[in-house]
């Protein structure tokens, strides 16, 4: 009988109290785990061995380690059909036997592994479990250092190789021979949690994004299997973006308290750390959309009570100067025209701020450099208008789904993808729906312009 990946987490899960996490906070403490785990706790003395096993995407990104450590990673069969750029993945030509210093060897999941990310690293020095666990109302971090459970999750392991492929079986039991005589710091533990939340406290607000999920409801059933599959493949692969992503912006801002940096330097940090920060808040709302797709009964505006009075006006004119640097970098401008005294709006004031930080981008993203983009917002009738749209130079023109120089390419119902451009976005059909779930309504015409109606606050409440 084969051995699932989801035995092991139940392995590791044993004597571990329940957790009452959501799926935002437990996936932030993945995130800072892996790099305390890497950062804090391996690279200062790099071990000169050892193995590790992962799943679904690779959870080590640090060069020096993936150097020195022989890696195996069950990944579904489609990944390398979802991304853009195969060379993201160090292992993509992984087929082969791995040796250290190789990257990793890629291994099939099989129905029934589950889609929660999952590590196991043993060097001389430092023996870890860790992994995700848990139904959507009680998830929690696992973290195991202790010998008992770590033995019991390579036995499995060991089973597992052994019907997935004997000869990696095989390099798997000679490595942890090789390390000979394994010895863990019984502190390690003590040291590790403070770390972790030193980490978790440094996290920007932009890393908190919630999904979006609600009771089921009876007139919309959920995604076919094969696309439940594939979107759970999409919301781990933006996490694994986003994991180094943020480790950079946790060092640069770091950086950037210091006193002697020259004017040249934190000007350039800063301008690292506001790309960091777009292109994280860029694939929360992938993953958000991700999550809507896979939730039935998600694609309907939360309720009333769930949302609450937004000056909609007073929000724009706070992001006019982040946007204002944004669109400098690919050398766009932006203007402003807000019609005075205009009331408020039923929405949600902090998911609103990132959909429209999306809205922006997925405008823009494939503007020529040159253009003026114009954002309007006045009254129509019962709700306030916002649109979009943009003055570009002559001879210059978009598709109708944002992106210039070549039609986009939908790859399932969550993203587009501009071969000509590499411009990798949502969706129009995804952006429509998290603006619905938000009480707006999204129109486009031709790719020029891009419209969201608000529903007034006062006729509602």
């Amino acid at each position: 009988m084969v051995v699932s990946l989801q035995e092991l987490r139940r392995v590791l899960a044993e004597e571990v109290p329940a957790a009452r996490g959501d799926e935002d906070s437990v996936r932030r403490q993945w995130w800072a785990a892996l790099a305390t785990l890497q950062e804090d706790l391996l690279m200062p003395g790099l071990p000169q061995g050892g193995f590790w096993l992962a799943s679904p995407l690779p959870a080590l990104y640090e060069p020096a380690l993936l150097q020195r450590l022989q890696g195996w990673v069950w990944a579904p069969a489609g990944l390398e059909a979802l991304l853009p750029t195969p060379a993201l993945l160090p292992g993509s030509r992984a087929s082969a036997p791995t040796t250290a210093g190789s990257g990793f060897q890629r291994l099939a999941l099989r129905d029934g592994d589950g889609t929660d990310p999952l590590l196991v690293l043993i060097t001389p020095r430092l023996q870890v479990a860790l992994a995700l666990d848990g139904p959507p109302e009680a998830r929690r971090l696992l973290v195991r250092f202790d010998a008992q459970a770590l033995s019991s999750a390579l036995q499995l392991l060991d089973r597992r190789l052994q019907h997935d492929d004997p000869q990696a079986a095989n390099r798997l039991r000679q490595a942890l021979q090789d390390l000979g005589t394994l010895h863990n710091d019984p502190e390690l533990g003590l040291r590790f949690w403070p770390l972790l939340a030193q980490r978790l406290a440094s996290m920007a607000a932009s890393v908190t994004l919630q999904p979006l999920a609600t009771p089921a409801g009876p007139q919309e059933p959920a995604a076919p299997p094969d696309a439940s599959g594939e979107l759970a493949l999409l919301e781990a692969l933006t996490h694994e973006v986003r994991t180094p992503l943020a480790t950079i912006r946790t060092l640069i801002r770091s950086l950037l308290r210091r006193g002697e940096l020259t004017p040249l330097v934190r000007q350039r940090l800063e301008q690292i750390d506001g790309e960091c920060s777009e292109q994280i808040d860029r694939f929360g709302l992938i993953f958000l959309a991700a999550e809507l797709q896979r939730q039935p009964g998600s694609g309907q505006p939360l309720a009333a009570s769930e949302l609450a009075r937004t000056d909609l006006s007073q929000l724009l004119r706070q992001l006019e100067e982040l946007w204002q640097r944004q669109l400098s970098r690919r050398s766009l401008q932006l203007a402003l025209d807000i019609a005075p005294d205009l009331p408020p709006v039923l929405s949600d004031p902090a998911r609103l701020e990132t959909m429209l930080g999306g809205l922006m981008d997925r405008f823009s993203r494939g503007l020529p450099s040159g253009t003026l983009v114009r954002l309007a917002l006045q009254a129509a009738g019962p709700r306030l208008k916002l649109q979009l749209s943009s003055q570009e130079p002559e001879g210059r023109h978009r598709d109708s789904d944002g992106a210039s120089d070549g039609a986009s390419e939908r790859i399932g119902p969550v993203l587009s993808w501009n071969p000509g451009t590499g411009s990798l976005q949502l969706s129009r059909q995804a952006t429509r729906q998290l603006f619905h779930r938000l009480g707006g309504r999204l129109t486009e015409r031709g790719g020029s312009s891009l419209t969201v109606f608000f529903p007034l606050a006062e006729r509602i409440a």
